[in-house]
């Protein structure tokens, strides 16, 4: 059985922790966040019997202020058994720690008083120190901005990064707009084969319709420009770490021409992890 990687990540209030730890959960760690370090040797025990679980990231911090200091003790009974932790920990400068628990308006884990939170954090960096002689990583979170942090983390944890999942959505207009899409685009100026008998029965997914959508000479140009639009965002917002896009195309039912477009833009400019969906088809 391959042996546990363990990550601990600690750190400084407002350096980045949580960021840290959602990135490892996404690149497929087992995270827990301020579990009491007295039970990481128990947890691990109990993880042993799931190989699935290889990869395990851990907070650390002061919330765990009790059990800190025996933090030494944990972490070499954990080398002895050829379980040593990576400790990585986070840092800012005090001021940067300010201002961004001012502008979340978090209340700091030791100012329980309401009193000055410069003195907590002075406070926190204290008690913190019974790490120092262990960490191995040291990131200042000062001038990163959450994107940098996570690409900082996915490039040490990671040898690819994940790929954006888009998803392309036709909706009818008439039943309300697709409230969580990014992108929307409105398809209603195309003739509509709702008004052609033969077609009205029939939707999008159908032969007969997506060629009536496709052959008119306005559908080809509205492809040509959002393939445009797309090969240019869908890159950008892949390195800015957007992890979900989501696609509207709308049309007066839903019926017709947005969900013929939906599955040709899914199909001329889509990739493994695109996806077409039509809200307004029932199966």
């Amino acid at each position: 059985m391959n042996p546990i990687q363990l990550v601990l990540i600690s750190g400084m209030g407002g350096a980045g922790k949580t960021t840290a730890l959602h990135t490892l959960e996404d690149l497929g760690f087992y995270c827990v966040d301020n579990l009491p370090l007295v039970l990481l040797t128990r947890l691990l025990d109990l993880l042993d019997a799931h190989p699935e679980i290889r990869r395990v990231a851990i907070g650390v911090d002061v919330r765990d202020a009790l059990f800190l200091p025996l933090a030494p003790k944990v972490i070499e009974n954990l080398a002895a058994k050829g379980l040593a932790p990576e400790i990585v920990f986070l840092d800012a400068e005090n001021k940067v720690l300010m201002r961004r628990y001012k502008e979340t308006r978090r209340s700091h884990p030791l100012d329980k008083s309401g009193g000055s939170l410069s003195n907590a954090i002075e406070r926190e960096r204290r008690i913190l120190r019974v790490l120092h002689p262990y960490i191995q990583t040291r990131i200042d979170t000062s001038a990163l901005s959450p994107h940098q942090l996570r690409d900082l983390i996915r490039t040490r944890y990671s040898n690819e990064t994940p790929e954006m999942r888009v998803a392309v959505v036709s909706f009818g207009y008439k039943y309300g707009i697709l409230l969580d899409a990014d992108l929307v685009f409105d398809v209603r100026f195309l003739k509509n084969p709702y008004f052609v008998p033969e077609l009205s029965k029939l939707n999008g997914l159908d032969k007969p319709v997506a060629d009536y959508v496709l052959s008119n000479p306005d559908a080809e140009r509205f492809l040509e420009h959002v393939g445009g639009l797309l090969e240019f965002l869908v890159p950008r917002y892949q390195s800015e770490g957007k992890r979900y896009l989501t696609i509207g195309i709308g049309c007066t039912g839903g019926q017709h021409r947005s969900v013929a477009l939906a599955e040709e833009i899914c199909r001329r400019f889509g990739g493994k992890n695109w996806a077409v969906h039509h809200r307004e088809i029932r199966n």
